[in-house]
């Protein structure tokens, strides 16, 4: 039996093949101080993860949200992000995601290159407690909050995962070739474990709701 508390402050329990539902209420029942003392964790990694009303972090910046009528999909304007209407999560998390394949795979060519190992694929993913993989084949993917942490948070993470394209483990080896190429990596990694289960996009409440109208523009006869 498992019990896990996820960075979106969810409590899932893992049972094994034959055992009974009823169980997992006893697991709860015997564990209650320490999922209080998980949720609460969480509840401070959002804090400190929070951004300003109003604005989304990208990559140690802040973009500031605005509603514009009419509009069915994200788009940046400097450091706008222009959103639709309504809840304007989704079109967020899928602008993002674009972004990130923009972002990660001209980090991921660049490691590649220097490490002379060559992947076969890039996703980008929503994992629930992942922020990247490298498979045995080189197939690669990431997980597209890493744009709400800092450039260096994004570069170290891709840097772990292109090392396993060498080392396919956490051997000593692996660790002195991550070492070798981010120097600061341990920094990195704490930050990571401290901050990581706040990267999150704000609760609508946190996010603009007044609509601008749509942009126009003149053409030429």
């Amino acid at each position: 039996m498992r019990v896990v508390v996820h960075p979106d402050a969810s409590v899932e329990v893992v049972l094994p093949a034959r055992a009974a539902e009823a169980e997992a209420v006893v697991a709860v029942r015997q564990l209650r101080g320490w999922i209080t003392r998980r949720l609460d964790e969480v509840a401070a990694q959002h804090e400190r993860a929070a951004s300003p009303p109003g604005t989304v972090p990208y990559l140690g910046t802040l973009l500031t949200v605005r509603v514009e009528r009419g509009r069915t999909r994200a788009h940046r304007r400097g450091g706008v992000l222009l959103v639709p209407s309504g809840d304007p999560r989704p079109a967020l998390e899928r602008w993002y995601r674009r972004q990130a394949k923009v972002e990660i795979s001209g980090r991921l060519d660049r490691a590649a290159a220097a490490l002379d190992r060559p992947y076969t694929a890039l996703s980008i993913r929503n994992q629930r407690t992942r922020w990247g993989s490298c498979s045995s084949t080189g197939a690669m993917s990431f997980n597209w909050r890493l744009l709400l942490a800092p450039e260096a948070i994004l570069d170290y993470v891709v840097w772990h995962e292109a090392c396993h394209l060498v080392h396919l483990d956490h051997s000593p080896r692996f660790w002195a070739l991550v070492a070798h190429h981010r120097p600061a990596y341990r920094d990195e990694q704490r930050w990571l474990a401290r901050n990581g289960g706040g990267l999150r996009l704000p609760e609508p409440a946190g996010l603009p709701v007044a609509a601008q109208p749509p942009s126009t523009r003149a053409s030429a006869a």
